[in-house]
């Protein structure tokens, strides 16, 4: 076949895929505009360093489209799925830049903007779907945080089927990973932070899964995830859900075992992390209470410039992931619909993990972190300005590390305003 036939055939198969496209194609589909402001102020409050940042302030808006469409009709069913994603810039300087909010230039000013384009070709058959192509992931092992303006994007190969009932079985392969405050992708690494690990590129990340509903009130899921070369993970998930009295008791338990993997080229890893939670729900009030152990000689790995959610709900300044760190938690939310105002919610949070190891450089061992976080936040429930949110959130963090860790003491506030119009 010549560079002509090639281009032809490349040529010919998304018009055929627009050809063979039918009602079901356009009447599935869907579009949709996000709208996020978000003001972002930490102000640390270790001792002055002239090398550091006493501050981080910066606010930007935000905006998403996303489009859906269906799939075209017969046994294999093909379709598409695009966004675009743009950041703009309403406020910053580079005295207090870095919020990763927006991306620095070379004398680390803020852009003025920065955007981004993508999406996946998809193909199903029956009850099993291929994606490919630049998409946001909301799995334990690879997470697209929302901790920011825009989510983390990443491209590669994802296969998901629901054929079995009551299982869902996945596998995929990723090259490459889009930072929240960037425009381009770049290789997926091992986050460095406090010193943990080397600071480390993969050819690629890899992973199988399945989750299986028990019961009703129990689910289960399990992962197997490989960052080539530098680490290999499972987790184990499970959750429950029982009444207990005039409430309902929910346990979450999960367990995350990590080591090297290959070369090891981000160093040794070794570490078990065990962590539970309990949630009681009665009326509008939800109780939580939690603790969570590793084990081992090293952190807990996870993707650099990530989140390794959901391991460690809530937290924003930490990720008590570190060596032989103990945490315990407690939590109480409140949704005031309990009360004839739905749409309003309130949360009070507070963690504090102890026993941490760091490298003599970041204070040693025997450490202390901690963070507590007050929330408050509304959904417009009608009218004009059904959808439109309202989230503040303060939150108060401490350790005694040295200046040289990656995490500061600060006092971090978040204000965001969101609002999802639908377009079809």
């Amino acid at each position: 076949m010549n560079t002509r036939q090639t281009a032809l055939l490349m040529l010919s198969f998304p018009l055929s895929i627009v050809a063979e496209a039918n009602s079901t194609f356009f009447s599935d589909s869907s579009a949709s505009v996000l709208l996020h402001n978000y003001y972002f102020d930490r102000d640390f409050k270790d001792p002055a360093n002239p090398a550091l940042k006493r501050e981080l302030r910066e606010w930007a808006q935000g905006v998403t489209l996303d489009f859906k469409s269906g799939y075209t009709e017969g046994p294999l069913g093909f379709g598409v799925d695009l966004h675009s994603m743009t950041g703009i810039k309403l406020d910053s300087s580079p005295d207090r830049s870095g919020t990763q909010l927006l991306p620095l230039d070379s004398k680390g000013r803020a852009e003025d903007d920065y955007s981004s384009f993508g999406g996946v070709v998809k193909m199903r058959y029956k009850q099993s779907k291929i994606n490919a192509g630049r998409m946001v992931l909301n799995l334990p092992i690879a997470y697209s945080s929302p901790g920011r303006l825009l989510p983390q994007t990443f491209q590669g190969v994802t296969f998901q089927s629901e054929d079995i009932q009551d299982v869902v079985l996945m596998t995929g392969y990723l090259d490459r990973i889009k930072f929240r405050d960037s425009s381009n992708y770049e290789n997926i690494r091992v986050t460095p932070q406090n010193g943990r690990f080397i600071d480390a590129d993969s050819s690629g990340f890899t992973y199988v899964g399945a989750k299986y509903k028990a019961t009703p009130n129990f689910n289960a899921s399990y992962y197997h995830a490989t960052l080539n070369d530098i680490y290999r993970q499972d987790y184990l998930w499970l959750v429950h859900d029982l009444p207990v009295g005039p409430g309902k008791l929910k346990t979450d338990f999960r367990w995350v075992k990590s080591g090297e993997d290959g070369a090891a080229n981000g160093g040794k890893v070794d570490n078990d992390n065990f962590g539970v939670v309990f949630r009681y729900t009665l009326g509008g009030n939800t109780f939580s209470t939690g603790y969570m152990a590793l084990f081992g000689d090293t952190a807990q790995p996870y993707m650099g410039r990530s989140e390794p959610s959901p391991t460690v709900e809530g937290a924003i300044s930490t990720d008590f992931l570190n060596a032989k760190e103990r945490t315990w938690q407690v939590r109480w939310d409140y949704d005031f619909a309990a009360q004839g105002i739905p749409g309003l919610t309130a949360m009070l949070w507070h963690m504090r993990g102890n026993n941490i190891e760091l490298p003599q450089r970041m204070g040693g061992s025997d450490l202390y972190e901690r963070e507590s976080q007050a929330q408050v936040a509304y959904v417009i429930q009608s009218g004009a300005l059904k959808g439109l949110g309202f989230k503040v959130r303060q939150a108060w963090y401490r350790n005694d590390f040295t200046q040289a860790a990656t995490f500061r003491d600060n006092n971090d506030l978040r204000v965001n305003i969101l609002y999802s119009w639908k377009l079809w």
